[in-house]
């Protein structure tokens, strides 16, 4: 969040957008009784079933497919831990902690407004602070329902399903990373920096297994004879085609192709570097570090909205424009690496105006 918030924007709206996606394709079987609350829940990885050797994840894919399948009833929601009494229990925030640190957040804002008008300077670190304000406000919005911090998962027995249907439900999973069955994969240390990765991934996933099989089927137009002998290893061959991919960053596909949603995105993502550039004419301790300052903002600005550009980046040639995906990262993480120096750096010869105030008693709100 120091470093890069306004990845955790964008996290924000993919999460909340999986959750809506949820809610709109089960919106017929649950009657419109899923909530936000609950795809959020589900979407944390907090609705698990037991295994012989532990428990593991019910992703979002999975439960809808449960619903469909009617395996499941929506009215029996609560006897899994899907009440929103029981959720907003295990909860640690609720709707008012969170208004308190709006509230907080959107005074701190009101004050270094008025000194900009007051024409008082802010110093470099109340620029930076300012501009985590609209990325934290936005994720704030979308993750308003969202339960916080729930450490108890609902664990819970699956009902009956026939040999099909239970290798259907088990390949629908979109990672095993998260499940607690002690296996090699789940235990390393490793696993603290696992991102959640979305159901939107699965299915582009799949997508590309299936265009694989195709592709091995066109490859291979041969006789009958001949299709039964390789019919034993055609899994195989897809397995390792394609072949496994190191992803950087990869999109919600239907917030990528909106033609709303992607420009605002973009424009949120670049106003993080903008906003510090209300310290243009700011002192700093030296020239050189004033026009780096200037140069970092400018840089992580246009790196930023360049990596916003490709909908998937992944350690694999694919053209010259992998080069440009890869390193428009890499400047953006430098640059704010040197921001966040410059903001350090500068008190050690702070613009004494910073301490200036203005007289507060001609406004209102101040005696409110």
């Amino acid at each position: 969040t120091l470093i890069a918030p306004e990845f955790i924007a964008v996290e924000g709206l993919q999460e909340w957008s999986q959750a809506r996606r949820m809610i709109k394709d089960c919106a017929n079987i649950t009657e419109d009784g899923l909530k936000l609350v609950h795809a959020f829940y589900i979407g944390m990885l907090a609705l698990r079933y037991r295994t012989s050797h532990g428990d593991k994840v019910i992703w979002p894919n999975q439960y809808s497919w449960l619903l469909k399948e009617h395996l499941i009833e929506w009215n029996n929601h609560a006897r899994w831990g899907l009440s929103e009494e029981t959720i907003n229990d295990k909860s640690n925030a609720d709707g008012t902690a969170k208004l308190i640190a709006l509230v907080q957040v959107s005074w701190f804002a009101a004050q270094s407004i008025m000194r900009l008008v007051h024409g008082l300077p802010l110093s470099p670190l109340e620029s930076m602070t300012l501009s985590y304000v609209p990325l934290f406000a936005i994720t704030y919005l979308f993750w308003w329902v969202k339960p916080k911090d729930v450490l108890t998962p609902s664990i819970i027995d699956l009902p009956d399903m026939s040999e099909e249907q239970q290798a259907t439900f088990e390949s629908m999973a979109v990672s095993s990373a998260f499940d607690a069955e002690a296996t090699k994969e789940q235990t390393t240390l490793w696993s603290i920096w696992y991102l959640t990765p979305r159901v939107f991934e699965k299915e582009a996933e799949d997508i590309a297994r299936e265009e694989a099989y195709q592709k091995i089927l066109r490859e291979d137009e041969k006789g009958p004879l001949q299709r039964i002998e390789r019919a034993g290893n055609i899994s195989a061959r897809i397995s390792s085609h394609p072949a496994k991919e190191t992803v950087v960053a990869h999109w919600d596909p239907n917030i990528y192709r909106s033609k709303l949603l992607w420009p605002m995105t973009c424009i949120c993502g670049a106003s993080f570097g903008a906003l510090h550039l209300i310290c243009w004419d700011t002192r700093f301790p030296t020239a050189t570090e004033a026009w780096l300052w200037r140069a970092a903002a400018l840089a992580s600005i246009i790196s930023l909205l360049i990596f916003m550009q490709f909908e998937k980046v992944v350690l694999r040639w694919v053209g010259p424009l992998t080069i440009i995906s890869l390193v428009s990262p890499f400047i953006y993480l430098v640059s704010r690496a040197v921001m966040i120096g410059g903001v350090i750096a500068a008190f050690r010869a702070s613009d004494p105006a910073i301490y200036d105030t203005y007289v507060v008693s001609t406004y209102w709100i101040h005696v409110v």
